[in-house]
């Protein structure tokens, strides 16, 4: 769930790793990095063959690109996969001995039950317990999402003002920027953005990060520039066999991460919610009995 050790070129873009080989061998893994889904599979004499050179080149070449060897390579390239699929990609590889419509969608709820599991299994109840102690020790909390993943920002937002912390939700490019400006080393930001990273979250983070804020990142790959730019990223998969992602397991993780929040402090906890009730019992949130 927390960050892993990304393959020895991780942290660098493709860019940066194809710089480092002559142009020949550069044109010649360029179509890789634009389709890595394509060869994932491969073992390095399929590899060498797709591209018409044999496994030695390949070696010397990832070598040279920086990676410790075709494993490592083969590694990230699976994690590129993950940030880089689309949406057509991703209804195009579902399984094709699942022809009915029921086939589908049992599918699509295993998926999401998989991707749970893999939460529950690898929570780290300490690792979330010292982020937990960070948004203690903020002065204030700021939630950068979009697209999508606002659904999420607004879940987390509400369920943080509930347990009284100064939580600011900024879901826009505009409003990014600006809250980020604001933004001082006694303040926690948390961004979440999946697959390649929205630039309005990801600009944000990094904007956190250089005004020396502490950034905890939720996404779905290791070399998301949203697991790059933070000190702590919160890394669970939204893969399901269809066309879209599945917030089934982030949820589940910041469902965790708030139990552990509320649950660290119990007492400061049951204060603030004692207060609410109170309030509830005298305001009209709720539908009167008839």
């Amino acid at each position: 769930m927390h960050r892993t050790n990304p393959p020895i070129a991780g942290q660098k873009s493709v860019k940066t790793m194809l710089d480092r080989i002559h142009e020949a061998r550069r044109e010649m893994m360029r179509p890789v990095f634009e389709r890595p889904r394509d060869y994932v599979l491969l073992n390095i004499r399929e590899f060498g063959q797709r591209l018409q050179v044999d496994a030695a080149t390949v070696s010397r070449t990832v070598t040279a690109m920086g990676f410790r060897g075709y494993r490592d390579f083969q590694k990230y390239l699976h994690q590129l996969s993950i940030a880089h699929s689309t949406a057509l990609e991703r209804m195009r590889t579902a399984d094709s001995a699942s022809t009915t419509l029921e086939d589908r969608l049992r599918e699509t709820l295993q998926g999401a039950v998989h991707n749970l599991e893999a939460v529950c299994h690898s929570v780290d109840v300490d690792r979330l317990k010292k982020i937990a102690d960070r948004f203690y020790g903020a002065r204030r909390i700021y939630i950068l999402v979009g697209d999508l993943a606002t659904s999420l920002g607004y879940f987390l937002h509400y369920q943080l003002m509930m347990l009284g912390f100064d939580v600011v939700l900024a879901s826009g490019a505009g409003h990014i920027t600006h809250q980020m400006h604001h933004a001082t080393r006694t303040d926690l930001v948390v961004a979440i953005s999946f697959r390649r990273g929205l630039r309005q979250t990801v600009e944000g983070v990094i904007q956190a990060r250089e005004n020396g804020c502490y950034t905890v990142g939720v996404t779905d790959t290791s070399i998301s520039p949203v697991a790059q730019s933070v000190d702590e990223a919160l890394i669970v998969s939204i893969d399901v066999p269809h066309f879209g992602a599945s917030y089934v397991a982030p949820m589940a993780m910041l469902d965790a991460l708030l139990s552990v929040i509320a649950n660290s402090r119990r007492a400061r906890t049951i204060k603030k919610l004692r207060q609410m009730e109170e309030d509830q019992k005298v305001s009209y949130r709720w539908y009167p009995d008839r």
